[in-house]
């Protein structure tokens, strides 16, 4: 059974750095690309940052590029996300993400508050 859980949310201040882990489980973790995604209070959830199922290819989200970073280390079968310079506008809950199979799995995510 698939299972993602995602960690390391808290409460930042602007300008902050936080690393968020989401540990897997239930399946080959270095078959499959991963990515994270957010959701807002009253907003959609959107795509974040993507990696390739050994990390050589990596996509970001306009609004984070050069200030995130997406990782994994399949040994540990974990993704990160590395958030630096944070603002209030990332203020959200950070999910992860598999799409295997035509099938999505989700973790229950982790709150991040960027706040002052």
């Amino acid at each position: 059974q698939v299972q993602l859980v995602e960690s390391g949310g808290g409460l930042v201040q602007p300008g902050g750095s936080l690393t968020l882990s989401c540990a897997a489980s239930g399946f080959i973790f270095s078959d499959y690309t991963m990515s994270w995604y957010r959701q807002a209070p009253g907003k959609e959830r959107e795509l974040v940052a993507t990696i390739s199922n050994r990390g050589i290819s990596t996509n970001y989200a306009d609004a984070v590029k050069g200030r995130f970073t997406v990782s994994r280390d399949n040994s540990k079968n974990t993704m990160y996300l590395q958030m630096r310079n944070l603002i209030p506008g990332d203020t959200a809950v950070y999910y992860c993400l598999l799409r295997r199979l035509g099938q999505d799995s989700w973790g229950p995510g982790t709150q991040v508050t960027v706040s002052s």
